[in-house]
Order: C-alpha cells, then structure tokens, then sequence
C-alpha cells in the first residue's frame, strides 16, 4: 500500500523518543513530571514546531501544539496521546498517538492542506497515575475537572504533586488560564497500542475502538495488632496481612464469576508495616483496579467485594478504610466519528475489527466533554507495561495512515462537530 505519511519519519522519532528513560534494550521509565519526562517534552515540542505546530508547555505540564484553522474560533479538533510512562514500560504505549498524530499532522502541513477548523496536539502530563496514584492528570486539568488535594497526593519519596509541577518549570498558580472554555473542543481522535491480545488473535493490524471500560480504583488499609510472631497464638493475632490477602484473593474470584465477561480486577501494589519476618503484620495497604464495560456487572461487584471487605474485617479483628481514588462509567465511542473511520479503512481496502478498550486512554475524560474515536494498533501477544511491549512499524504506519484519513475527512468539514453524544 502507498502510504501518505511518513512511516520512516515515524518510526525514527519513536525509537528516539525512547532513548530517553531507557532501561535494557527495549523498556523506558518516564515516570510523569520526572527529569526524564521532561527531556522528552522538550525533545517533542521541537519536533511539533518542525511539524509547523505552535508549541507550548501549560500550568498541568501538557504539552499543546496548535495549527490554525480556516475559522480560527471553531471547536478544535483535539488529537493526541501521552508520553509518560509505567517504571517498567514498553516504548509505545501513549507515544504512538502522540507521535502518530504528529505525522498527521506534518502531513497536513507539507500538502499545503488548511483545514475547517484548529488543530491541537496534546501530550497530555501523567496519564498513567503511578507516581503519585491518580491518572488522566493533564488531561482532567484543562477540563477543569481536578479534585480537592490532588496537589497534595505524594509520590513514594515524598514529593508532592504541586512541588513536582514547580520542579517541571509549571505554575499551580496560574491553572485558570490553562483551561480550556466549555465548547472549546469539538472532538477528540486519539491512537494507541492495543495492550491487549485480540487483534493478534484476530490477524489484524489495526482496530476501530468501540468503548472503553469504566475503572473503579480504590486503595484499601486494613490495621490490626503488630506482635511478636513467635510468641502470639494463632486464634489471638490481628493480622492485616492475611485480611489483605483473603481479599485479593476474593477480586480474583469475583471477577473470574462470569466466564467471558470482559470484567477484569487487579491488586498491583501492596505495602506492609512494619515489614519485618517476625513482626505480625499492623498495617496492609493495598491497590484495587476493577475494570467492566458493562456499569450494572461493575456495580454488583463492588457490592460484593466491599461485603468481602468488611467480613474479612470483623473475623480477624481488623479496621479498614477504603479510599475511591478514580471511579469512570464506561464511555463509548462516537458512531459518527467511528463511521468517518470505517470509510477511511475502506478506501485503504482494510475492514478492520471492532473492539472494546479494556485499559483507560486519555479519551476517557475527554468524552465528558466532546464526542471522541480511537484506533488501536495490534501489538505483539498483547503485551504492555512492559519492555517487550512490542508493534511493528508496518502496523503503526496503517494505524497512523487511518488516522491521517480521519482527521482529513473531519477536518474538511464545514459543519461544527457537535459536543458528545452520550459518550
């Protein structure tokens, strides 16, 4: 197939970016606001103004590059991704619809192409949520939808949000400025690696996403009664740890109940107190992440894992807490935008699958606001958030080409893209 953009350029950028952050041969660390991740805003935002973007880094530490429209006051058509990292991550994941709306972009540019309306470019800061425990950061932040002491949350060293943001050279200050007016953006197309094993499965280079699945995030302390473990009978212990334990077991359970239900539910970080082999453990924190894109099955699992919890509590002697870090229904993509995608793949002569999106994208909170369409890209055994995370170059290149089709078709449009339809 002839393609229109730049695979060679796309693909050079993409293993440059990830020199940045490199850990063995193929894994990046770019944890969000790090030394790191700055080096790779700024290595970017050079390469938006090679696009013939104006470029600038706001108060969330976003990244916004902008092209001017035929009418400069029309809702934008958003596009974009993230750029920073899991601490033990694959150089794909965010990139590529960074990178890959970049080439789209460039594109435009180099034909001479003027569309209807602006085009912005966001790599949007702390997608990711591991430093400090709460994601779509940048992106929740020009939509003004940020919680009280977000600012305040910590990172395992200590740091604060807010000192990592003036580390990164922003003012929490001027927030206000950085936001976006309601209205401001029409619609939203973000790319991605699938992270997932269905299009391999499927034999299929790209997908067009239907939905993604709406993620409850908690992170739950059970206390006990630290004591001697030599010593302390069996019956008499309060131990947090096995609490924590019959717990994470349970979510393991719960979401398993429903043999193909996409529902999925994860602990990926637990911390004990005092951490000693022959203290009985006091104190157990632990995360949870229970994902469906079905809200009703979501809800009823909840239900069931907070009576889990507070069983698990009162057999052995234990207090809790649970803190609700994020909580998003499912959204689902736009049937007009995912129509404009459907032609474009076939004027490539592809049909590409339809699917669900299991992990949340930046798409997620934009839906709130404007309608939104992604294209996932297959990825090798469905592997992320990790170095092997793996996609070929003549796959990305397919992904970024159908996406070049669909900004080109929404962008020649004269009528205003309507706000969301419902998500």
């Amino acid at each position: 197939m002839k393609l229109t953009i730049n695979a060679g350029r796309l693909a050079a950028r993409i293993d440059q970016l990830s020199q940045i952050g490199a850990i063995g041969e193929t894994g990046v660390c770019r944890l969000a606001l790090s030394k790191e991740d700055k080096e790779a805003v700024e290595l970017v935002k050079g390469w938006f103004r090679e696009g013939g973007l104006q470029a600038h880094i706001d108060a969330f530490g976003n990244l916004i590059g902008r092209i001017e429209g035929r009418r400069p006051d029309a809702p934008v058509l958003m596009m974009g991704s993230h750029i920073d990292s899991q601490p033990y991550a694959g150089r794909f994941d965010g990139t590529v619809g960074v990178l890959g709306a970049l080439e789209v972009i460039q594109t435009f540019t180099e034909r001479g192409f003027v569309p209807e309306m602006p085009i912005e470019l966001a790599a949007f800061c702390d997608e990711e949520g591991c430093r400090f425990n709460k994601g779509l950061f940048g992106v929740r932040g020009i939509l003004g939808q940020l919680e009280e002491g977000e600012l305040d949350r910590t990172d395992k060293n200590g740091i604060s949000r807010r000192q990592a943001l003036i580390d990164f050279g922003c003012d929490p200050e001027a927030f206000e400025r950085s936001r976006y007016r309601p209205g401001r953006i029409g619609s939203f197309l973000e790319m991605h690696i699938e992270q997932g094993p269905v299009l391999e499965s499927l034999n299929q280079p790209i997908g067009i996403v239907t939905g993604i699945s709406g993620p409850l995030w908690w992170t739950v302390e059970f206390a006990g009664f630290a004591g001697h473990a030599g010593s302390v009978p069996m019956a008499l212990r309060n131990d947090a740890l096995v609490g924590a334990a019959k717990v994470i077991v349970a979510l393991n359970e719960l979401a398993s109940r429903e043999p193909g239900a996409p529902t999925v539910g994860t602990v990926g970080s637990v911390s004990v107190f005092p951490d000693s082999r022959n203290i009985i453990p006091e104190k157990v924190r632990f995360t949870v992440d229970l994902r469906d894109i079905e809200l009703s099955r979501r809800n009823r699992l909840e239900a069931l894992l907070r009576e889990t919890i507070e069983q698990t509590a009162s057999e052995h002697g234990l207090s809790y807490t649970i803190t609700e870090d994020t909580n998003s229904e499912p959204r689902y993509c736009s049937p007009r935008i995912m129509d404009v995608m459907r032609k474009g793949a076939g004027k490539l002569g592809l049909a590409p699958p339809e699917l669900m999106s299991g992990p949340f994208h930046d798409a997620l909170a934009l839906s709130y606001v404007c309608d939104y369409g992604m294209i996932f890209i297959r990825c090798k055994e469905g592997i992320s958030h990790n170095p092997k995370e793996y996609a070929c170059i003549d796959d990305l290149a397919l992904g970024t080409e159908l996406l070049y089709h669909t900004a080109l078709e929404m962008a020649s449009s004269k009528t205003a893209a309507p706000t969301a339809e419902g998500g």
